[in-house]
């Protein structure tokens, strides 16, 4: 279907054999996202940067036959996931939302924050993401409610998975624009019409929706809270405000521990990630607040001329990283996993931070998403209005239509 309209995906295959799976995934190029044909949650998903990790995840417990093949794309990395939930009577179709994901693409899209309406993206992608959504309708000739999740990679735009039904994502674009989407659904399933239904045009707030996902770790003491493809969260929350940066704050708030307004920020990051969190330890000093680092990170950053306290790892001595999270000596902590199979003192610094009830950042996006969210909450009193408030004004509603994208 994809090739037919025009559109992008990743390049990928599907395996039934170990070896057919080696040779697709040397063909497509690592990383590549692998998992079982029929999986909910992200179940048994796994991101691959080798062969020798492919052939563990080949040989392990998953069951591949040739009516259940293993299917392989390739990862795109530093890539901006995008989840949009449309509405289609067959004729017209109408975006409820095109959300932005805080984290980046690889994490599970039920453990991302995602913001309505999108705060990076230019008109030229959401254009396109909106055409692309219409014209799968279309082709699917879906009546009712259908989820479409991309990844945006510079000014490109890729299909990743496309699921004609109600996605998770619609109580809550239903209570950021201000339309109930699954009774609308109901009817249009039903043979009547959007048009009948008075809904035929996409609905850009002019205030921002935060959802935040809420997760279980406190309960289950040793569980790596590092996210990825597999879904962790149990439920969500959301945040709204005028102010993208008290709207996040909002959704912290909601799903706690909430963001520190001052203190000393901890930050220990993946190899891979040390360039891309020198501009977010900048953002989190001009907002007053000390580094901490263990020796690797604290290199990077003092080569950035970042100012930063070196701290002791676990296994170098006392008072360490450890010490200082459990003296009440640690506001804030951005710490990556180093790999699928996180280290044993990364999974300690976790579990330490959360019974101390320290926020924790595990991507980079989340910690300058959090940093924006601190500025914020410096700057500006947080005032609370109902949803009825944000919804309410002349015609019943607060919004502003994308021009570009009426049915």
């Amino acid at each position: 279907m994809l090739d037919r309209l025009g559109l992008r995906q990743t390049p990928n295959g599907s395996a039934t054999s170990t070896e057919e799976a080696v040779a697709i995934a040397k063909k497509i190029g690592y990383p590549v996202l692998v998992r079982p044909s029929f999986v909910l949650g992200g179940r048994a998903m796994e991101l691959i940067y080798n062969e020798e990790d492919l052939r563990r995840y080949m040989t392990s417990a998953i069951e591949v036959t040739p009516d259940r093949p293993v299917l392989i794309d390739r990862f795109l990395e530093d890539a901006i996931e995008v989840d949009v939930d449309c509405i289609s009577d067959g004729e017209t179709t109408v975006i409820g939302a095109i959300m932005e994901h805080i984290e980046e693409a690889g994490i599970h899209s039920g453990d991302s924050a995602c913001v309505i309406p999108t705060f990076s993206l230019s008109q030229k992608v959401l254009d396109e993401i909106s055409s692309a959504t219409k014209a799968m309708a279309r082709e699917l000739n879906v009546r009712g409610l259908m989820n479409v999740q991309f990844a945006v990679k510079g000014d490109d735009v890729y299909v990743l998975e496309v699921n004609p039904r109600a996605s998770r994502t619609i109580p809550f674009v239903s209570k950021a624009i201000g339309v109930p989407l699954a009774k609308l659904a109901a009817r249009v399933m039903i043979g009547k019409s959007l048009c009948k239904l008075g809904f035929t045009r996409e609905i850009v707030p002019e205030h921002f929706s935060v959802k935040e996902a809420v997760f279980p770790f406190l309960r289950y003491e040793g569980l790596d809270i590092s996210l990825g493809p597999e879904m962790k969260s149990t439920g969500e929350v959301m945040g709204i405000d005028v102010d993208l940066g008290l709207a996040y704050a909002k959704s912290q708030m909601a799903a706690p521990p909430p963001l520190p307004r001052t203190g000393k920020v901890f930050i220990s990051v993946k190899d891979a990630d040390k360039e891309a969190v020198i501009p977010v330890a900048r953002e989190f000093v001009k907002l007053g607040f000390e580094i901490i680092s263990t020796s690797g990170t604290a290199e990077t950053l003092t080569k950035a001329k970042i100012k930063v306290t070196k701290v002791f790892k676990i296994h170098e001595g006392r008072p360490n990283v450890l010490d200082r999270i459990k003296n009440g000596d640690i506001n804030f902590i951005i710490n990556t996993p180093s790999g699928k199979i996180p280290r044993e003192h990364e999974v300690v610094i976790r579990n330490a931070a959360l019974a101390a009830k320290i926020p924790i950042m595990t991507t980079v996006r989340a910690a300058l998403a959090s940093a924006n969210g601190i500025r914020s909450l410096q700057k500006r009193k947080v005032q609370v209005r109902s949803l009825q408030e944000y919804h309410a004004a002349v015609g019943g509603k607060t919004q502003r239509r994308r021009k570009t994208h009426a049915a």
